[in-house]
């Protein structure tokens, strides 16, 4: 069965729905479409009795590059408006990393090409994450003057601890699929050729077990290692609506525009 949610592909098959962001031109930007498209779907697997595993990924070699930029400045550089409107995107973001975390279902998070921003956040959230060796991670809010959303910081000092996180999302570098290999951030790297093959074989494996106890190990999973995500996602919604006020921010969002180095504490 396959259907077309303009930007968000679903279909299910062999007890496995796979969710395809769809919007290639901007390498899958995380716009409000996209988000709501996307909580569309995972909620339809959810409530799939049929469908044991979910699988997340990307068209056109990229699972996300992020923020929709274009949204977040769609109407006007107004510091008021600036805030309301990310207030309003992060928040969405943060409604997506909840329900991947809700659904007790496995997620499998399909990785390649750009995995920027909440991309790379959301890609956390999931239960596993088998990337291809091309991708390229980011945690890139500091080059515009925000912090992490989708629960970036609360994820990775869950997963790498602080030191790691600290240098993560201060510096914004990007980085590998080996180093996230390297940092257990990832299951699997296999080449991009294999990697159709790797998610399935690991999807079809997680079909195959017993579903209610894999339901109530992401249960307990929930309970002990991710019981604070909803209030770090409260705190990145305040903090980020009072970061777009700024002129940092001005300053990062015009020079990504204009294509330039942007320069900072002027």
């Amino acid at each position: 069965m396959t259907q077309s949610q303009d930007i968000v592909l679903y279909r299910v098959d062999n007890h496995i729905a796979t969710l395809t962001l769809n919007d290639p031109k901007s390498l899958n930007a995380f716009s409000t479409p996209l988000k709501n498209a996307v909580i569309q779907s995972l909620e339809e697997a959810n409530n799939d009795e049929q469908v044991r595993v979910i699988i997340l990924q990307g068209s056109g070699g990229n699972f996300s590059s992020g923020g929709d930029i274009k949204e977040m400045i769609s109407e006007g550089l107004d510091k008021e408006t600036l805030s309301n409107k990310l207030a309003a995107m992060v928040t969405g973001a943060g409604e997506v990393s909840l329900l991947l975390r809700k659904i007790h279902k496995p997620i499998i998070a399909k990785l390649e090409g750009a995995v920027a921003g909440a991309g790379m956040n959301l890609a956390l959230t999931c239960d596993f994450r088998i990337t291809a060796d091309n991708a390229k991670f980011v945690q890139a809010f500091v080059h515009i003057g925000l912090v992490p959303d989708a629960g970036g910081v609360y994820l990775l000092n869950q997963l790498v601890g602080p030191a790691k996180t600290t240098e993560l999302v201060m510096l914004g570098d990007k980085i590998t699929a080996k180093d996230m290999a390297d940092l257990n951030l990832v299951n699997d790297v296999v080449s991009a050729d294999e990697l159709d093959d790797a998610v399935l074989k690991l999807a079809n494996r997680l079909c195959a077990l017993p579903s209610k106890a894999l339901e109530t190990m992401k249960h307990l999973l929930n309970t002990h290692a991710y019981m604070g995500l909803n209030e770090a996602l409260d705190m990145e919604v305040h903090q980020q609506a009072r970061l777009a006020k700024t002129d940092d921010f001005i300053e990062g969002i015009t020079a990504f525009i204009e294509k330039r180095k942007p320069v900072y504490n002027q």
